[in-house]
């Protein structure tokens, strides 16, 4: 990934994140957050909007990888 592609990742918002129906991209906004903030941004944006399970676990996931880097 770039630094350009990075820095744009970096700005999506949680709904941004979390909406796209390619199952393939939204695996990949969530992959490319790169701190525990956003993490809780988009579990707090889940719960509130759609709360599905499989996207809370990969958040879950995402977290524990951050945390231990």
């Amino acid at each position: 990934m770039s630094s350009q592609e990075s820095e744009n990742a970096g700005t999506l918002t949680p709904e941004q994140r979390l909406t796209p129906t390619n199952l393939d991209l939204r695996r990949a906004c969530i992959v490319t957050i790169a701190d525990i903030e956003t993490v809780q941004a988009c579990v707090a944006y889940e719960n509130a909007h759609q709360n599905r399970e499989p996207i809370l676990r990969r958040l879950a996931q995402q977290a524990a990888e951050l945390r231990a880097e």
